[in-house]
């Protein structure tokens, strides 16, 4: 009855000297091998001092969009370290990146809410977006925080005196200008923004001439930057220097091609020479790069006006003014009656319906434009010839036509420009 009790034993000391075995082989050989056999291998992690080494190498090199790229690996490896999103502003704000720069640099706050150099970059981003209340306050509180940062003042003169290039000047902005530029150079004298913000201030004094070389001096250290070269071709169109014009806005062009304001300059320049077959191209690129732009509609359908194609430069023109939907489905907000290049629009497209025999609409946009702009002789010129044309035409009892010409017709002949008088800003 013993006996095969017995023999489970046995087999069940066999089958344990196996195990042991096996464990002791395992111990022995596999282990040193493999200390974490039953466990996953670990994924080799790079520090982030290496994606900065990286980046820092690409920036040398101009190659911002590889260089943020490095930045955004160094973040998702160490995403505590304002240091990283303040570089990864400062070039957005080179590549001309303006929201994303916004963006970045508020994350630097939300990190190191007492960050006087993210609080600048904000606020320089927002200013040179449009947004200058908020890019000045900005401003305002990076120099509380830190009364010696130069970027800070420089920032401020840049977007004080930006705004008297764009139109938008208030009382006292270049005194504001000044001061703050002369407070970058007595603390850093030879930055890279020091030069941009003096020759900002020298540009809207009209000291052309000075200003190419302070823009100069900044694209010495840093020749990647397409602000600087819009700067210069600014400039160098000042003083009539048209070619030289022409290639500092074809460099800021190529560093940052969706942009269309560097090919909008180029077609002004063009226009202001008498070229508008040049200008209508660089023109209609412009439109192109920014399609629901209605300063680029206004200013391709005004240089179809003074080429005489009334056909295309009613449908520009009243995308510019009116707004719309352009024939690949892009709606276009209207541009709201102002001075300067926006009444332009509105009295070339008044000329244009008249050229049209729309008069009904175009007698209301030329009152409209003297009523608005009274101050402004060429304005009240335009829109009046425009009313006198118009009541011509109805003393006459002339038809007025049912429908526009195709958009795609082209006049005959040799192309001149309009013969009434228009600004010639630029």
């Amino acid at each position: 009855m013993n006996q095969p009790r017995s023999f489970t034993n046995l087999w069940r000391l066999l089958l344990l000297v196996v195990v042991a075995a096996f464990l002791i082989y395992v111990n022995q050989v596999v282990e040193p091998l493999s200390p974490n056999l039953f466990l996953p291998s670990p994924t080799p992690t790079t520090l982030p001092e290496s994606f900065i080494t990286n980046a820092e190498s690409l920036v040398t090199q101009g190659k911002y969009s590889q260089a943020i790229e490095e930045y955004q690996k160094a973040i998702q490896s160490d995403p505590k370290d304002p240091a990283n999103y303040i570089s990864m502003a400062s070039l957005y704000i080179y590549n001309g990146n303006y929201s994303q720069a916004v963006t970045t640099a508020s994350n630097a706050l939300l990190l190191k809410n007492n960050s006087s150099q993210a609080e600048a970059l904000k606020g320089f981003a927002q200013g040179l977006n449009g947004d200058y209340l908020d890019g000045t306050g900005s401003l305002d509180r990076a120099v509380q925080l830190d009364p010696s940062n130069p970027y800070a003042y420089a920032y401020q003169g840049i977007l004080y005196a930006q705004q008297i290039i764009d139109g938008q000047n208030v009382s006292g902005n270049l005194e504001k200008a000044i001061e703050a530029s002369r407070k970058a150079v007595l603390i850093a004298p030879n930055a890279l923004e020091t030069h941009w913000a003096r020759g900002v201030v020298l540009e809207v004094t009209a000291n052309y001439t000075d200003a190419i070389t302070e823009f100069q001096a900044a694209v010495a250290q840093n020749a990647n930057i397409a602000a600087l070269h819009m700067a210069l071709g600014r400039n160098y169109k000042a003083l009539q220097k048209f070619d030289t014009a022409v290639e500092e806005f074809t460099k800021a062009s190529a560093l940052n091609p969706t942009d269309p304001n560097p090919v909008l300059n180029i077609s002004r320049v063009y226009a202001g020479i008498g070229e508008y077959a040049k200008a209508i191209q660089y023109a209609e690129q412009a439109v192109a790069n920014s399609p629901t732009d209605p300063f680029m509609y206004g200013n391709l359908g005004s240089l179809y006006f003074k080429n005489r194609m009334y056909p295309e430069a009613f449908f520009a023109l009243k995308l510019s003014v009116r707004g719309g939907t352009t024939p690949e489905g892009v709606a276009v907000q209207g541009l709201s009656l102002g001075p300067g290049r926006i009444g332009e629009y509105y009295y070339d497209y008044g000329m244009t319906l008249m050229r049209l025999g729309y008069c009904g609409e175009a007698v209301q946009i030329a009152q409209a434009v003297q009523q608005a702009l009274s101050d402004d002789e060429i304005a009240v010129y335009n829109s009046q010839y425009t009313i006198d044309n118009c009541q011509s035409v109805l003393k006459s009892n002339l038809p007025t036509p049912t429908f526009l010409p195709s958009p795609t017709a082209r006049p005959t002949g040799t192309p001149t420009p309009a013969l009434t008088p228009t600004s010639s800003g630029g």
